[in-house]
């Protein structure tokens, strides 16, 4: 399940029923970077009560009374709880249709970025074809993730696009595990060591 270099970039972190950290519990976490530094990803699974229409007045890039003529993939956009780190700071997961200077490919199909113009894209219909924007991040300092893993706290499944965008924010665990064939319920908190 892990590239043969041990790169988890573009893997879905599911956390483990042994998560010690409560911010994590039954989260998914899609992995933007992963190398000796330590990893960067973006909690998908936890939205936020905040609607991107809220986001885009709150910056000034609409007026309130503006908001029923955006696009329908920008209405219907949820915003995310992307992890305890940087909360103020938005990060938009898009489909890779879109590329502007700021943005970061993560895969071939995926692409990260942090600058309010793909905001202004999305708002006026010329944005990716999907997107999900999630305000935070979730952050690893160089070895920490892998002592996690190690430690069974999280299980790196490869991602893809289909199980990133999924419209269901809150099946989104249930239903990666699904994809890989296993069930929740019998999922261990404790790890073994050969």
């Amino acid at each position: 399940m892990v590239s043969t270099d041990g790169n988890l970039q573009n893997h879905f972190l599911i956390a483990m029923p042994g998560m010690r950290d409560e911010r994590f519990l039954r989260s998914v976490i899609y992995l933007c970077a992963h190398g000796e530094d330590g990893a960067m990803g973006l909690m998908i699974n936890q939205a936020q009560q905040l609607g991107f229409a809220d986001v885009l007045v709150e910056l000034g890039i609409l007026e309130r009374s503006q908001s029923i003529r955006l696009p329908y993939n920008a209405r219907k956009m949820s915003v995310l709880n992307g992890g305890p780190v940087d909360r103020s700071r938005g990060f938009v997961l898009h489909s890779g249709d879109y590329m502007v200077d700021s943005s970061m490919a993560v895969s071939e199909q995926i692409c990260l970025t942090a600058t309010v113009d793909i905001l202004r894209a999305i708002s006026a219909g010329s944005g990716p074809r999907q997107a999900i924007m999630a305000l935070g991040y979730s952050g690893w300092a160089s070895g920490q993730l892998e002592h996690e893993i190690a430690e069974n706290g999280w299980l790196a499944i490869p991602a893809t696009p289909e199980l990133l965008f999924g419209s269901d924010v809150d099946t989104a665990y249930d239903r990666i595990l699904a994809s890989m064939g296993i069930d929740p319920t019998h999922l261990s908190q404790t790890s073994g060591h050969a």
